[in-house]
């Protein structure tokens, strides 16, 4: 078991993306990255204002002088949401070459030469791709509905939801980004999940970091393939002779 920590494999990453066997692998997630959030983060600035008054609608008269520590938590909350929200529907457009680029990764890191994939071969995989993108949308829908409705409740839905909900978040984050190395490999989403809750701490913060850096302008539009570039390494490091 590696001591490396989740700050290591971020840099990791941000070096592996810049080396020239990755490169070209790192192109098509990247445009889509690009296209995608800056769209969806002109959509999401349009609107928090009148999401902004929703929740306060909620929030009894007798707090409303916490309005601004208020405003920045709900803030905070939603930017959260939406980034992983953003990154869930790049995700699905660039999965089958979040793929690729976790095999070319792990080929350099281990020294191993990587398969050899066709352009049709992506054709053929995406039916089985898409069927592990749902997934994870399912797995995240079943907490994240139970855990928003929560935001409803006076005074816990303001000040407890968003610390859960920032650390659900972190998780389903990393578990995104992780899970193109473990697919590659044809391990279950269950055997994954129960690989990632051994180290469940550092899982959780590396999700932390790409949710903080998802929320920097222009670094942001990179931060895809830091992620599984940076998640590959943690997948050679840690669970890749576990199976």
């Amino acid at each position: 078991m590696t001591n490396k920590h989740c700050f290591h494999y971020f840099l990791q990453g941000y070096s592996l993306i810049q080396m020239p066997g990755i490169r070209r692998y790192v192109i098509l997630p990247m445009l889509a990255n690009i296209i995608i959030m800056s769209l969806m983060f002109y959509w999401f600035f349009a609107k928090i204002s009148s999401w902004i008054d929703f929740g306060f609608a909620f929030l009894p008269d007798w707090l409303h002088w916490l309005s601004y520590i208020m405003t920045l938590v709900v803030v905070v909350t939603m930017a959260v949401f939406f980034c992983y929200f953003f990154s869930t529907v790049t995700n699905f457009i660039a999965a089958p070459f979040n793929g690729l680029l976790a095999e070319h990764v792990e080929a350099i890191l281990t020294g191993l030469p990587a398969p050899e994939t066709t352009f049709w071969d992506i054709i053929k995989d995406i039916p089985r791709i898409m069927k592990r993108e749902i997934q994870k949308l399912i797995y995240y829908l079943i907490w994240a509905i139970p855990l928003l409705l929560t935001y409803f409740i006076p005074l816990f839905g303001q000040t407890i939801t968003p610390i859960i909900w920032f650390i659900f978040t972190a998780w389903m984050v990393n578990i995104q980004y992780a899970d193109y190395a473990f697919d590659n490999h044809k391990i279950s989403f269950n055997q994954m999940k129960v690989l990632l809750s051994q180290d469940k701490l550092d899982n959780v913060a590396f999700g932390s970091l790409i949710s903080f850096f998802t929320m920097i302008p222009l670094l942001n539009l990179v931060i895809m393939p830091i992620a599984v570039c940076g998640s590959t390494a943690m997948w050679v490091d840690r669970y890749r002779d576990q199976i």
